[in-house]
């Protein structure tokens, strides 16, 4: 059965006026439609420019044979996939480091003796270490004259031209230079899908994880990778006390993202991938909110 949606509006314009409407109907695209998409959808429709504040109510979903062709409320837009792990008071990223706590510097309380009656702010606190939830390894992170996080460009962070490279973790943990081949490479993020992050906090991360061999790293390196991100616990294995993988990479300025998540969302390519740190001096490693941007002819 076909829908429409049925309504009353109001649009404010910021040159001045408005437009108003009463028991407006409109076909519809499945079985609703939220407030802001509705908006979008008039705005659209009817080519409106210079609008301001937008009010909707008395909606409601009727059946209705549709009157036209359904107009999309906008052109599809960029789909933005989260590719990090949510941080949380206690969380342990890795063993042997403590976890992050987080609490109120200035609570909402205690904030009321400071502002006027029903004003109120929370102000958080946070002591953690930088290798915490999903991070970013930058040179210094290895090399005492390496570049920290603010001499690193932000074209180096974002919007980069992406592949993503699947060797489940049921298959083999240990990926060399022969799992990389056959691969766009070339300045891009390569991003390696294991599916370790299933086992994200729980006791069986943290060991005998999936891990880059030295050969591999030096297949990246050697190709120009400009970044590379795993959704392991280390890109690394971590049975030995040697890094030959951050070495590698590290020494050429190849960027390093370890704990990724959500890989499993991503096509093999056509999109592009961003993890962007706080400009910290001094600093090698620092979480990141990464996220891999789809357009629309990619999804």
């Amino acid at each position: 059965m076909e829908k429409r949606v049925q309504f009353d509006f109001e649009i404010q314009f910021t040159n001045g006026g408005n437009l108003k409407g009463e028991d407006f109907r409109l076909d519809i695209m499945g079985e609703d439609i939220t407030d802001q998409a509705l908006t979008d959808y008039i705005i659209a429709d009817l080519k409106l420019l210079m609008v301001g504040e937008t009010k909707i109510w008395n909606k409601k979903i009727i059946v209705e044979p549709h009157k036209r062709k359904v107009i999309a409320p906008k052109k599809a837009a960029d789909l933005f996939i989260d590719l990090s792990h949510t941080i949380e008071h206690g969380l342990i990223t890795y063993k042997g480091l403590p976890a992050p706590i987080i609490c109120d510097y200035l609570s909402r309380e205690d904030s009321k003796k400071f502002y006027a009656e029903g004003t109120e702010f929370q102000i958080g606190k946070i002591e953690m270490v930088t290798n915490t939830g999903t991070y970013i390894d930058c040179p210094f992170h290895r090399f005492q004259d390496g570049k920290d996080l603010s001499q690193v460009g932000l074209e180096c962070f974002t919007d980069i031209d992406a592949v993503v490279i699947r060797i489940p973790f049921l298959t083999t943990l240990e990926i060399t230079e022969a799992h990389l081949k056959n691969h766009e490479i070339r300045n891009r993020a390569v991003l390696i899908h294991t599916g370790w992050d299933a086992h994200w906090n729980t006791e069986k991360y943290y060991e005998h994880h999936p891990h880059l061999t030295e050969g591999a790293a030096i297949y990246l390196r050697d190709c120009q990778a400009k970044l590379v991100g795993i959704d392991s616990h280390n890109i690394d294995s971590t049975d030995g006390k040697s890094r030959p993988v951050h070495t590698t990479l590290l020494g050429a300025e190849i960027l390093i993202v370890e704990h990724l998540c959500n890989l499993y969302l991503l096509p093999p390519d056509g999109f592009t991938f961003s993890a962007i740190p706080p400009k910290f001096k001094g600093v090698g490693t620092f979480p990141v909110r990464a996220m891999a941007k789809l357009n629309s002819s990619n999804k």
